[in-house]
């Protein structure tokens, strides 16, 4: 966890230079955002210029006539536009949920998955896919549903043991986590190896390939219930990192604060697992980015670290979708990239502020 007096100094002594670098860091991560989301229009195996992209996200959108006759009106407006929106609001969501559990738990090894949401929402998908429910529609509301049982499950299972505070919490987590991990294998060991395990492996792996307005829709209405409070929240999780005897003494209360956060985190996990599959290493990594370059400040921190996951996850999906011939599973991407700059986080972060207690 924290080292609550070496995460106080950490605080009190960050430089000027920093502070003021934060102010401008927002608007010109938004910005680099925007620009990377138009150029993903350009993105792909069909050429389209800028202009033309331009005109029809901008100047005639969801026109229906051109749906007929103009085949880049199909691939910018069906099939890039809301790839890159969902891809933006999983990796916006995402990041922020791991900055914000990390502040919560006083653990910077702490994801937003900790607490088995993603394992029960993966359950979910492949139960939806092997009972044949094969739709996207019925996985995205199956993954859903399950990452939202898993957080019941680790709130009763936590009660039962009257283990209230950090680390019941997290051994529920770890115990509903470990469960549907183990029913999800033996789903997928079930699976008719021709027809239904093929589809549970690549879901498994994450894409947003298929990628709807209604997947859209969808993650932004999660979106816009969660996002907000945790950035109203975010002077709060300054007060419950610095430890629990701080917070109480400042009059916060710790358990009800603490499950509400985590409600808020659990709920876009399983959105963005239910559209898109498994994702990870976004909430794990871009928060210690976001803490390297604005501070600990979670005030700050929390928009840092979103922006910088929306950035990530679509310059992942716009790899994924152009390195080669094949869709490559972003899952896989951000595995492969994000266990190295893990490593170096590891490496640069040690004794500067966390600690082994």
């Amino acid at each position: 966890m924290f080292n609550r007096r070496d995460y106080k100094i950490e605080r009190m002594i960050m430089s000027d230079h920093k502070f003021k670098q934060s102010k401008i860091m927002i608007p010109v991560l938004f910005a680099a955002l925007a620009v990377l989301m138009l150029l993903s229009l350009l993105i792909g195996r069909y050429p389209v210029s800028a202009g033309e992209a331009f005109h029809i996200v901008f100047v005639s959108p969801f026109v229906e006539q051109a749906a007929t006759e103009d085949t880049r009106w199909i691939v910018v407006q069906i099939l890039r536009l809301p790839r890159i929106l969902l891809a933006t609001m999983a990796g916006l969501g995402r990041a922020m949920a791991g900055g914000a559990m990390q502040g919560v738990f006083r653990n910077p090894l702490v994801g937003p998955e900790i607490l088995g949401v993603s394992s029960g929402a993966a359950f979910g998908g492949v139960l939806a896919i092997f009972l044949g429910f094969g739709e996207l529609p019925q996985i995205a509301a199956s993954a859903f549903a399950f990452g939202c049982l898993a957080l019941v499950l680790a709130f009763i299972l936590a009660g039962a043991a009257r283990q209230h505070g950090v680390i019941g919490l997290v051994l529920a987590g770890l115990i509903i986590g470990g469960f549907f991990g183990s029913a999800t294998g033996l789903l997928t060991y079930m699976a008719d190896p021709e027809t239904k395990l093929p589809n549970i492996v690549y879901w498994l792996m994450g894409s947003f390939a298929a990628a709807t307005y209604d997947q859209v829709a969808f993650m932004a209405a999660v979106s816009l219930v969660a996002m907000p409070p945790l950035l109203g929240l975010s002077w709060r999780i300054n007060i419950l990192s610095l430890g629990d005897a701080d917070a109480k003494a400042l009059g916060v209360k710790i358990n009800f604060l603490r499950w509400l956060i985590v409600v808020l985190v659990s709920l876009v996990v399983a959105a963005q697992v239910a559209v898109s599959g498994g994702v990870g290493w976004v909430g794990l990594i871009m928060p210690h980015l976001a803490r390297m370059l604005v501070g600990p400040d979670h005030v700050k921190l929390l928009p840092v670290s979103s922006l910088l996951g929306g950035i990530y996850l679509l310059l992942m999906d716009d790899l994924a979708r152009s390195l080669t011939g094949g869709e490559i599973p972003i899952g896989l991407l951000t595995s492969m990239i994000g266990t190295p700059v893990f490593a170096f986080f590891f490496i640069k972060l040690h004794g500067k502020g966390w600690s082994n207690d």
